[in-house]
Parts: C-alpha cells; sequence; structure tokens
C-alpha cells in the first residue's frame, strides 16, 4: 500500500502545466501569468497631488504658521482629470484635487487644512487669497511621474501567480485581458443507486448527493472550473455514459465505487477504459482510493480520479491529491497546506498503522499558543464533522497514538480571523 506522499508521485507524474489562454484581467484572480508585463509609460504618467489643497512654490511658504501665516494669491483649480491652463507663479497658489496634474514651477502641495480656506468659506471671506499656515518642504505631498512604475521596466515576470496586486497593477497598464495559463476543468461524476440530487423530494433509502457539492467549491477554491456531471448509477453501463460525457475535461472525478462491494464498478469501468495506476493509500481517512486514465476516442487520455464515496473520505482525499493536480495543471508551484503545531485537546487514535487525518478545530489559548479540538465523530460518514473543521490534525503511520495534551501537526483547511 502507497504512502500518501508515494501516491501523489505517481497521480502528479500523469499531469503536465496546460496551454496559456487569454483571459479577461477580471477572471484571473489565482491564475499564471504567462508572459512579460512591461510598462508602455510611466505610472504615474504625470506628476500629480497627494492630497486636496493648493499647489505653491515651496519658496513661496518659508517661515509660514499659526502665528505667522504666509499669504498667497489663488490664481484657478485643476481637478481630478485636468490638466493646469497656466504654470505656477511665485507668489501664488492653485487649489487642486487627489491626483490632479500638478502646474508646472509647482513642487509642493499644501493640504486644505493647513491653511484658512475653511473659516473664509465660513466668514464669507475672499477665496482670491488663501493664507497658508505651514512652511512646505519641496515635493511635499506630490507624487511624481513614474514614481511607481517607469516607462520599459518589467512590472510584472511570467510565472507570477496574479493576485488583487498584481490584477491592479495590470490594469494600471490599461490591460482588460492578459495571458495566463488556463483552468483546469474538471468532471465532477457521482456514482450510486441510492443517490438524490438536491432540490429532488426526499425519498425512503435515498440519501442526497452531497460529494459533487463540496468537491465542486473545492475544485472552484484551488482555481480549476468544476463541472458537475451528474449522477452514475451502479451499473458498467450508467457509469460509462456518464465518463463519455466527461472525457473532454482535464481531469475526471468520480466518487464512490472504488471499494471492494458488488456494486463497486468504477475499477471495472477503468480496467475496460484505460489504466489503473494506483488503488488504495496508507491514510485514514480515504484509503480507498483510485487513479488511472481513461481512454478518448481520438487516442489520447485523461486523468481520473477515484473518490471514496463516503463524503469526509472524498474530502480528504481531493485535500491531498486533488489539489495537488490542479495546482500543476496551472503551473503553480507544489505548496503544503499551511501547517503549525497544536496541542491536541482530544487524543487521536491510529489503530492499524494509516496515517490519520483528524478533523479539529485550532483556536488560540489564554497564552497565545495554539490548540486544536476534535470536532466530534471521526467516522467518515459524518460530513457535518468537516464543517466544524478548520484544519486536520496528523498522527503518522509509525505513531499508535497521539494523547491529549501532546502536540500535533496541523495541515489548515482554512485560517480564520479568530485564531490570530
Amino acid at each position: 500500500m502507497l504512502s500518501v506522499e508515494e501516491a501523489r508521485e505517481r497521480i502528479l507524474s500523469y499531469f503536465s502545466v496546460l496551454p496559456v489562454e487569454e483571459t479577461q484581467l477580471v477572471e484571473s484572480l489565482g491564475q499564471v501569468l504567462a508572459e512579460d508585463l512591461v510598462a508602455p509609460f510611466d505610472i504615474p504618467p504625470f506628476a500629480n497631488s497627494a492630497m486636496d489643497g493648493y499647489a505653491v512654490r515651496a519658496a513661496d511658504t518659508q517661515g509660514a504658521s499659526n502665528e505667522s501665516p504666509v499669504e498667497l494669491l489663488v490664481t484657478g483649480v485643476v481637478a481630478a482629470g485636468q490638466l493646469p491652463d497656466h504654470a505656477l507663479e511665485s507668489g501664488t497658489a492653485i487649489r487642486i484635487m487627489t491626483g490632479a496634474s500638478v502646474p508646472d514651477d509647482a513642487d509642493a502641495v499644501i493640504p486644505f487644512e493647513d491653511t484658512d480656506e475653511l473659516e473664509r468659506r465660513e466668514s464669507g471671506g475672499s477665496s482670491e487669497a488663501i493664507a497658508v499656515h505651514l512652511q512646505a518642504e519641496t515635493y511635499d505631498n506630490v507624487r511624481g511621474a513614474g514614481e511607481d512604475v517607469q516607462a520599459g521596466a518589467t512590472v510584472l515576470e511570467s510565472g507570477q501567480i496574479l493576485r488583487a496586486g498584481e490584477i491592479g497593477v495590470i490594469a494600471s497598464l490599461g490591460h482588460a485581458d492578459v495571458r495566463a495559463i488556463r483552468r483546469p476543468v474538471v468532471a465532477i461524476v457521482s456514482t450510486g443507486d441510492e443517490l438524490l440530487e438536491p432540490g429532488a423530494g426526499h425519498q425512503p433509502g435515498k440519501i442526497y448527493n452531497s460529494n459533487a457539492f463540496s468537491i465542486a467549491a473545492m475544485v472552484s477554491r484551488y482555481g480549476g472550473v468544476p463541472r458537475i456531471m451528474g449522477i452514475a448509477r451502479d451499473t458498467v453501463e450508467s457509469l460509462e455514459a456518464a465518463l463519455e460525457d466527461a472525457l473532454d475535461a482535464d481531469l475526471v472525478v468520480t466518487s464512490a465505487g472504488v471499494s471492494k462491494g458488488d456494486y463497486d464498478v468504477v475499477k471495472d469501468v477503468l480496467s475496460a477504459r484505460g489504466e489503473i495506476a494506483l488503488w488504495s493509500v496508507r491514510m485514514r481517512p480515504a484509503k480507498p482510493l483510485a487513479f488511472g486514465v481513461l481512454d478518448r476516442k481520438d487516442g489520447s487520455k485523461v486523468p481520473h480520479l477515484g473518490l471514496p464515496g463516503n463524503p469526509v473520505s472524498a474530502m480528504v482525499a481531493f485535500e491531498q491529491f486533488g489539489r495537488s493536480a490542479i495546482r500543476l495543471m496551472m503551473g503553480k508551484p507544489q505548496a503544503e497546506k499551511p501547517t503549525i503545531e497544536a496541542i491536541m485537546d482530544d487524543p487521536i487514535r491510529n489503530f492499524d498503522g494509516r496515517r490519520v487525518y483528524a478533523r479539529v478545530h485550532v483556536y488560540r489559548d489564554d497564552n497565545d499558543g495554539y490548540r486544536a479540538r476534535s470536532t466530534g465523530n471521526q467516522s467518515s460518514g459524518v460530513l457535518s464533522s468537516m464543517a466544524r473543521a478548520n484544519g486536520l490534525a496528523i498522527c503518522p503511520d509509525d505513531i499508535g497514538m497521539i494523547n491529549a495534551g501532546e502536540i500535533a501537526r496541523v495541515e489548515m483547511l482554512d485560517w480564520p480571523d479568530d485564531i490570530f
């Protein structure tokens, strides 16, 4: 039986980075940039004001204070998006808004609050002059042309993951689209005569198809495009028909049908339609895991990940293997989930020599350390235990028990605000 690491390595050997596509910028979050981006112009493209205030010559404000203000003649107004219609002369000021172009010969901006503008307005005084209460230094509150990015500079490099900051920078260069490695399409097929689709009326002896939706949510979270294909019944014919519609995806995921029951047909279809690369992993939950490839009609192959039917097992297996496959296809480096060490409130028992992934809720104790408590019944069918969990506490396969009060390594599923 393979270890988690051995299984992951074997699975990833079947994947490669997907082609590049032109992506709308607003849709590119989390994708990997596929080209260097060079700035065609300075950002900002012109010197502009960092404050609402008055553009001045710093030399004209020497000695200005609350006790001894300097009065300057106001010769105009520049709003954001406008260009000044004249240069600044000595002894004058131009009213200016944040982001507006600084007039020629101005080298500082005095904020409104450091002038008597409010007093003049409330008293009905003249707006043709302004008293300055602060001595300015050269370039105070002025953002220079090219202060952020200079024309000709490589702003972003191919291979960078596009986050909000990168997307903002690309937009500031005027691009509405970006070349990025495309997202993988993941087709999700649920199997089982007992399944009902959510929204259907409840029936005795039936359960709702939760796996497709939890796995689809994980696909989306890790950057893929989920495609829920519906339910295949427990016959080879039904499963083959469902898989036929899924073969144009980049990864086919099935849930259930991978254990040793009479109606577990996934292994039969895999054997007939492709190749089985591995069967079962030394982990709990999710020991019965299938991976292989399915043959397309054109002779190419599509990877297939057969998850267990129990909902927790399916989610834990996808965390360990599906997430890594999506990262590889998207051109992202392999990276472990954020991992911490926490003191366990409850024991983790390992009774059969498999790596145990226990569902826990991590929290901060009074000493600002990490603790982890069990989310309850650890049966692989108790899906609510995953809803209460923000981490998976790991008991290695060569350790029989981690006792309460001992430290366990925890893979964080989420990083909630309440544990900072």
